[in-house]
């Protein structure tokens, strides 16, 4: 007989305002301890310097913590010039000072370079890992550390204002960009050093600022019993996968883990009537107006990749 988990089974997603000063880590052992929660995650980790959109998957949620990693995301930052740090941004210490400052048509003109497909050197103290240890262990022991350059999407930065050592961005990007690096990237083009010393996360996917609770909000709330107010369905993050409403006998099999055979001209009917096409792909499983699983098409054969037990 297995060990009962402790906690309390919850399922679904959180979309956490974070607060600045904690990690994103800490965020999560202050819900678990409100919730009693028996397992939780994050997708994507903020540095305790930022604040924003921390969305938490609790329960079989975070089978699909994966996808909301995937999604794309916004930022707003602010970048102060004249000092380089070895975090690349406030939280560091100086490595290097300029007196120069950049003008606001400097840094526009600059801009154009930081958009599309760019390639990109993560900060040495980043959550990366090198030979199975994060990148900031490393760094704060005092190893030199050589992170490869990778390349990032970035779909848009906006000059939203400046100041004689400031300047103000918003940022849309794909999985994997750091702003700490634009900031840097930024100061070493312009000659004058730079760092991020604002950051806040305005999305993540389909979790914004519009749909985000305050952490010391949510924890007032638990103690007064109405969680569930802010509780997302496990399926969230999987908004751009097509669903498929299977039998009672398909959901049977699928339970086992095994796999269904379309073979019928209904069965090529439903894929059409649920938007699916092509012969391969992902494709949520579902019944009883719930989610069940993760398929993987493969032809005329739908392979159970992902199970919900829900």
């Amino acid at each position: 007989m297995g060990r009962r988990k402790k906690g309390t089974p919850i399922h679904g997603w959180l979309n956490i305002d974070k607060p600045q000063g904690i990690t994103s880590n800490q965020v999560l052992g202050r819900v678990r301890r409100a919730l009693n929660a028996q397992k939780l995650g994050h997708a994507g980790t903020l540095d305790p310097l930022a604040t924003g959109i921390l969305p938490i998957a609790l329960g079989e949620a975070t089978k699909t913590i994966q996808f909301a990693q995937d999604h794309d995301k916004v930022y707003s930052f602010t970048v102060t010039w004249g000092e380089a740090r070895n975090t690349d941004d406030s939280e560091g210490e100086v490595t290097a000072t300029s007196a120069q400052r950049p003008t606001a048509a400097e840094i526009a003109a600059l801009i154009p370079r930081f958009i599309g497909d760019i390639e990109q050197t993560p900060p040495r103290f980043s959550a990366i890992k090198v030979e199975g240890e994060r990148a900031y262990d490393l760094a704060r022991a005092g190893e030199e550390v050589e992170l490869q350059s990778r390349i990032v999407s970035v779909y848009g930065l906006r000059l939203l204002g400046t100041t004689p050592d400031t300047a103000e961005f918003e940022l849309e990007c794909g999985k994997g960009t750091y702003v700490r690096s634009i900031a840097r990237d930024m100061g070493q083009i312009l000659g004058c050093f730079g760092h991020v010393s604002r950051l806040r996360r305005l999305a993540v996917g389909v979790f914004s600022e519009e749909n985000a609770i305050p952490l010391d909000v949510f924890e007032k709330m638990v103690l007064s019993s109405a969680p569930d107010l802010y509780l997302l369905p496990v399926e969230t993050v999987l908004d751009d996968i097509p669903a498929l409403a299977l039998t009672d006998d398909e959901i049977s099999r699928i339970r086992q883990g095994q796999t269904i055979r379309l073979l019928s001209r209904q069965d090529m009917d439903r894929l059409d009537m649920a938007g699916i096409d092509g012969m391969t792909g992902l494709i949520l499983a579902t019944g009883y107006n719930k989610p069940l699983a993760l398929l993987e098409r493969d032809g005329i054969e739908l392979h159970p990749v992902r199970l919900f037990n829900l």
